[in-house]
């Protein structure tokens, strides 16, 4: 499963107007880029060469994406979801109206760049991975259900049904309204705010892709602590000015130490002393139905590999086991053969990366319970015949948390 960046490995995207031809905007792009291939009588979605990736796929019969890629490890399916959630982006910071109805090509390139930010937070070395399962990356709070009853008490006071609390571009604590928001918007949401500088406040015009493309909703955003904030999703009412200091102060300063805690675990993103095998080196908590994920590379930080080749180990992985080892996740549409062998459907697998010898290679293992996926990476000491045995026992102490 090589992972490595490869020499000049890159990932290059590229927005067309279907119609013209004409870029909207590149982000690392090269030539060479099959612009026009809706002329052809073939319907090609990809393409590959002996060191290059090329997916393509058109929106709306409006707006083409086009991303070509140069390092290993990068599946099909990373492409493809990569495409979905630059569309995504596009939609939730520009709106549909303004990009299948193209009037003015400059004046859509200028309106655009508000989503460059974005973009380019899903070409690089990300510490979230909602962007690929397509789940909410979450963390779980030191002291869950005083935070969860002051948020909902809060949307109550303010009148509003869309709130959460926000770590670094993960969810802390959100109302059943937050949790209720479709895909893409209920991923890409916190991911904007983690891709933004730091602001004390914000109120922030965005669509939704799924529940609301044409007309915007307002993002009302206020710093907690630094790296936290609290995030309100409404319409013209609360207005950001009601929501002063002394109202805020009130509400979340008897909290302080358990925000201050969850500022802390970062991308940690479990309870500070949960307990974990110490061959465990990262893991990818799914549970598919909540449409939620845990996501952390953070135990025995101190040893090898980088928690830069761990997330990519675990997020090739996971496009491995999604798309050859596991029934599809909800949502996506089953082909026929798998609905007939959905009787056999592995509820395990595992990989060891690297040379095949005793004790080396880093394991990857996968197991499957219900609704809940969990991947694991494991350091070279634990043995093969033991992996599926420790997948068992940490899914089971992870279950609890959702």
């Amino acid at each position: 499963m090589g992972e490595e960046r490869g020499p000049g490995g890159a990932v290059h995207l590229l927005c067309l107007a279907a119609s013209s031809g004409v870029p909207l905007f590149c982000r690392s792009s090269r030539g060479g880029v099959p612009t026009r291939q809706q002329n052809l009588d073939v319907q090609l979605s990809s393409a590959r060469t002996e060191d290059t990736t090329v997916v393509w796929k058109s929106f709306h019969d409006s707006i083409t994406l086009i991303v070509l890629s140069s390092e290993g490890g990068h599946s099909e399916l990373k492409l493809e979801r990569l495409l979905q959630m630059v569309f995504g982006a596009m939609v939730l910071l520009v709106g549909l109206e303004e990009l299948t109805n193209i009037r003015n090509i400059e004046r859509l390139k200028k309106e655009l760049r508000a989503s460059y930010h974005l973009i380019d937070s899903f070409l690089g070395n990300s510490e979230l991975i909602g962007d690929l399962t397509q789940c909410v990356d979450c963390v779980i709070p030191p002291e869950g259900s005083p935070l969860q009853e002051a948020l909902s008490n809060f949307a109550k006071a303010t009148r509003t049904a869309f709130v959460s609390l926000v770590v670094s571009g993960r969810v802390l604590a959100a109302t059943e309204g937050w949790w209720r928001l479709g895909t893409p918007e209920a991923v890409l949401l916190p991911w904007l705010l983690g891709s933004l500088p730091p602001q004390t406040a914000r109120d922030y015009p965005v669509y939704l892709p799924h529940g609301s493309p044409t007309v915007p909703h307002r993002l009302l955003t206020l710093m907690l602590l630094p790296g936290l904030e609290l995030c309100l999703l409404c319409g013209p009412q609360p207005l950001l000015s009601q929501l002063d200091p002394q109202l805020l102060e009130s509400w979340w300063q008897p909290l302080l130490e358990p925000l201050r805690a969850s500022v802390l675990l970062g991308p940690g993103a479990l309870p500070a002393g949960f307990p974990l095998h110490e061959d465990i080196l990262g893991l990818l908590l799914l549970h598919l139905e909540l449409r939620r994920c845990l996501f952390t590379v953070e135990p025995s930080g101190d040893k090898e590999p980088s928690l830069v080749q761990r997330r990519r180990l675990l997020r090739s992985f996971y496009s491995l086991v999604t798309s050859t080892h596991f029934p599809p996740e909800p949502g996506l549409p089953e082909k026929v053969e798998d609905t007939a062998q959905k009787a056999q459907v592995p509820r395990a697998c595992y990989l060891v990366s690297g040379p095949e010898e005793p004790g080396t290679g880093w394991r990857l293992v996968a197991l499957q319970v219900g609704p809940r996926r969990l991947l694991l990476l494991l350091s070279p000491q634990s043995p093969t015949h033991g992996l599926r045995s420790l997948a068992t026992h940490t899914l089971q102490a992870l279950t609890p948390l959702f």
